[in-house]
């Protein structure tokens, strides 16, 4: 583990997707991002708003984690450049970025787009599950990509926001990767060849998201790796690993990297699901298994063993996701 964690020091480790409690004014299980640091995590984005609740809400949401960052700012920084998670390693804080998913935040106007990225939103995906204005999602009769994604699209690129494909239908996800000039990723989605489920992705998904020169996030929920025992979801690290050595048998390891969805409050999702069944692929009560933040050095130990480089196994923690960064973003000021 020791050459792990070496690895995790020299290098930025970047988790692409995790999931606080969406209740504005909520700092309840903020601490909880100590665990991140302590895994040796450099970044990580947190999500701000989807599209089973109340967009309007998002904004309410980034002010109490915005502010709640800037209160605590001796442990944790608030990104806004590629340099910013620079400084912030060196100093040995974790830099958080924030994300949306699905475009009914932005469904008012584009301009609201420039809104978000100024304050921290460094990526968003088109549509959750769930058909929306911008295009079709994975559980939805997938329409495609609509002149209004398309418009959506162009001002993410205007601004410097990196696309996301992630929860989006399959024919809507090949029209913005075909559309797209930027990089695009996939945030938390696993490849269908390894386990075959609704939200999980076909190979040609992943080879498209490679050509824009973009990323493959593998997630850590147990019901996207596998079945598990009698059904509950598999989220042993070996089967974490398993999807992403198949990534990157398929793509390259220049390719893939880690966004494990990790969900802090288990209780709040229980009860958008409970809300909103038809918005949720359908699963036992109880079985959302996870991979947590803490297992990370594992997940690089477990890679060394399969006979990773160094190199590839730095790329696949977190400097692909800060490839795609210094390529996409850009600093709000010149916005």
């Amino acid at each position: 583990m020791s050459q792990a964690r070496s690895i995790a020091r020299s290098g930025i480790v970047w988790d692409c997707h995790a999931c606080m409690p969406l209740r504005p004014g909520d700092t309840s299980f903020l601490p909880q991002l100590e665990r991140f640091r302590n895994a040796g995590v450099d970044v990580v984005s947190l999500n701000v708003s989807f599209d089973v609740v109340d967009s309007n809400d998002a904004f309410k949401v980034l002010a109490t984690f915005r502010h709640w960052i800037r209160r605590h700012s001796e442990h944790y920084a608030l990104v806004e450049t590629v340099q910013d998670i620079e400084s912030a390693k060196t100093q040995g804080r974790l830099a958080v970025t924030f994300d949306i998913e699905g475009g009914n935040a932005v469904d008012a106007h584009p301009g609201l787009v420039e809104i978000f990225y100024r304050l921290g939103v460094r990526w968003m995906l088109l549509a959750y599950n769930r058909n929306n204005k911008l295009g079709g999602g994975c559980m939805d009769h997938d329409t495609g990509l609509t002149p209004y994604g398309r418009e959506i699209i162009d001002e993410m690129e205007r601004v410097g926001m990196v696309l996301c494909c992630t929860h989006v239908g399959h024919r809507t996800a090949h029209e913005a990767l075909e559309y797209a000039k930027n990089p695009v990723i996939f945030s938390h989605s696993n490849p269908s060849a390894v386990y075959r489920h609704d939200r999980n992705i076909p190979d040609d998904l992943m080879r498209a998201c490679a050509k824009t020169g973009g990323v493959v996030n593998i997630n850590g929920v147990g019901m996207f790796l596998g079945p598990g025992q009698e059904g509950y979801g598999d989220n042993r690290t070996e089967t974490l690993l398993r999807h992403i050595d198949y990534a990157v048998q398929l793509i390259g390891p220049e390719h893939v990297g880690i966004g494990l969805d990790y969900t802090f409050d288990l209780s709040e999702l229980e009860e958008f699901v409970q809300k909103h069944p038809d918005r949720f692929p359908p699963r036992k009560p109880g079985s959302y298994m996870q991979v947590e933040p803490e297992r990370l050095p594992a997940v690089a130990e477990g890679l060394l063993n399969m006979g990773y480089t160094q190199v590839d196994v730095q790329a696949i923690l977190g400097h692909n996701n800060l490839r795609v960064a210094r390529q996409v973003w850009k600093p709000p000021s010149r916005v």
